[in-house]
């Protein structure tokens, strides 16, 4: 709706980036892995770690122009829009069709609550998780898609314009001023209504989507994200950790993250700059490309997802999990200290 993903022809480079640092890790990784079990490992090179990503990049302050940032920004949102999508259709049980036709009654009901200008984030909170996340979770069908498909329907208007939340916002500052206080510390019952209409109209002034996302974001990064990373990163150190580190799955998703992902990022990025249909953004070099490229290979929270989804036994999990927590880890150093240079 707004950003550098909202206006076609300055999308078209991160997307397509996005796309092809997708593609030729996945590639890379079959080339490993052709047959057997190991296949299913396909999508762990796939994604790009928003957070830990833009985590390094900003380490480098001001060394770095903000449209590489924005760039970067919106070539991991593109690619985990992606790993989300190829979550949902190719990391699935057997679908019950029933659960699945509950969650589409459920997002009818989220569709209406829209429509008839329900703003209230419970409500949506409610039927979105109770309702429609559960439903896709007994379908079948990975309980991620449920996520997108429910921001869907939250509301992302206002309910007043910002011209008309200043007029109103400095009438009730000024009546406020001019209340009479009561010389304690409760307010009087002229204050209390006037502060009552504040909130009211803060509300209005803004969307229910940015609401919960900024009451989400807090537990999330640094609850949530935390949580999972060290639950789910856990590698045991064993006698088999060479063999584990030179398997077809370790070296599958090494090559993937590291070199997959550059190919992918900086060869359709100079296929389409030179095609004339995309120009790098004002401020970057090619050098601030290759950097980039290097840090997309940062899967660390996605491909562990992935890793739980594709494989069943243990061996493989272990292998996948060594592979993009290692020798990944040098090659982003590389990366950093690129775009230091550049």
């Amino acid at each position: 709706m707004a950003g550098e993903l909202s206006r076609p022809k300055d999308a078209i480079l991160p997307i397509a980036a996005g796309l092809g640092g997708m593609i030729v890790p996945a590639l890379l990784y079959l080339a490993f892995n052709s047959t057997g079990e190991a296949h299913a490992g396909w999508g762990v090179p796939m994604a790009t770690d928003i957070a830990f990503a833009l985590g390094i990049l900003y380490l480098l302050g001001d060394k770095i122009p903000i449209s590489l940032k924005v760039f970067l920004t919106a070539l991991a949102i593109a690619d985990d829009i992606g790993a989300v999508l190829v979550i949902a259709f190719f990391y699935t049980s057997d679908i019950n069709m029933a659960s699945l036709l509950y969650g589409g009654g459920f997002f009818g009901i989220l569709l209406v609550g829209n429509l008839l200008g329900v703003r209230n984030i419970v409500f949506y909170g409610i039927v979105g998780i109770g309702g429609l996340w559960m439903a896709f979770l007994l379908s079948g069908v990975h309980a991620t898609i449920a996520g997108i498909i429910a921001a869907l329907t939250i509301p992302a208007n206002v309910k007043i314009e910002d011209a008309h939340f200043i007029t109103k916002m400095k009438a009730l500052v000024s009546n406020f001023e001019q209340s009479t206080p009561n010389q304690v510390s409760f307010l009087t019952h002229d204050q209390l209504e006037i502060i009552e209409k504040i909130r009211f109209y803060s509300l209005a002034a803004l969307t229910p989507l940015q609401r919960l996302e900024y009451a989400m974001h807090p537990l999330v990064a640094f609850i949530v994200m935390p949580v999972f990373a060290l639950a789910n990163a856990g590698i045991t150190f064993s006698g088999n950790f060479v063999e584990n580190m030179v398997s077809h799955v370790s070296l599958g998703v090494i090559v993937g993250l590291v070199v997959g992902k550059f190919i992918g990022i900086v060869g359709v990025s100079k296929i389409l700059v030179k095609l004339k249909l995309a120009s790098l953004p004002e401020g970057i070099k090619w050098r601030h490309v290759y950097g980039v490229a290097l840090l997309a290979g940062v899967g660390f929270t996605m491909s562990l997802f992935i890793t739980d989804l594709a494989f069943d036994d243990p061996t493989y999990i272990i292998q996948s999990k060594i592979g993009f927590s290692q020798l990944q880890s040098w090659v982003e150093l590389v990366g950093f200290l690129i775009l230091r240079k550049a």
